[in-house]
């Protein structure tokens, strides 16, 4: 039997809400060159057409950071900026008008820098993804050296601590690892820490039916537990 939907805080995106009840968001990616606009813009004209309501954009550099601006002027699609390593190209990404960001603890842990995009993204309205992935975890979270769903809640709650220690509230989270149980029981230990919307996914799944099937038992058990406020299913 399913669950009643865990009760989240509400974050837009741009007009678009996402937890508090509303309507579970469908997310998708581009896997164009940022950098090159008509090929993104293309690709999430596709991407809408195919019911898709909220893209991510890779942003490896500041041309591609600055991409952005171009592709927002010719989609209707809110815009998430895909951010690694580099907490200025998370800055660059607002300034081009990004409406989300994605921030992964494994790749940028400064904490100066964290807190201060998030005080840029507040200035600005934006709400921030934080993404952990099994495959980036940082050692400060592996547990004898492996990954676990323990250290993958841990991750996402420490950065989580440092975006509420200056009043950002705008918070969504992701845990995702290539195992699906791994991946489930994490998005199981955070659904009961807080009331952040979670965003639901497994990652690098494989291609065809044993990536749907994978994808479809990690984000399908979840979501009939009444977990997940938002879903993006990546096959290569």
């Amino acid at each position: 039997m399913r669950r009643a939907r865990r009760r989240t805080r509400v974050v837009r995106v741009g007009n678009l809400p996402i937890g508090g009840g509303s309507p579970i968001v469908v997310q998708s990616m581009t896997n164009t060159d940022t950098r090159d606009v008509t090929a993104t813009v293309d690709q999430i004209r596709a991407l809408q057409g195919a019911g898709c309501e909220l893209v991510r954009v890779a942003v490896p550099d500041m041309t591609a950071a600055q991409a952005i601006r171009e592709v927002k002027r010719e989609v209707t699609l809110p815009i998430v900026a895909d951010i690694h390593y580099d907490a200025r190209l998370a800055l660059a990404a607002l300034a081009a008008g990004a409406d989300k960001l994605r921030l992964n603890p494994g790749n940028i842990r400064d904490p100066g820098e964290i807190r201060r995009v998030a005080e840029a993204a507040a200035a600005r309205g934006v709400p921030i993804r934080v993404g952990v992935n099994a495959g980036s975890l940082d050692a400060r979270f592996l547990k004898g050296g492996e990954v676990t769903p323990e250290g993958m809640a841990e991750a996402a709650l420490w950065e989580v601590s440092l975006l509420e220690g200056v009043g950002f509230r705008d918070i969504v989270i992701s845990l995702k690892a290539h195992d699906v149980a791994l991946t489930v029981e994490a998005n199981r230990l955070v659904a009961v820490e807080g009331d952040w919307p979670l965003h639901l996914g497994v990652t690098e799944p494989g291609a065809g039916v044993p990536g749907i099937v994978r994808s479809a038992v990690g984000i399908g058990l979840l979501l009939v537990e009444g977990i997940g406020d938002t879903i993006r299913v990546s096959l290569p």
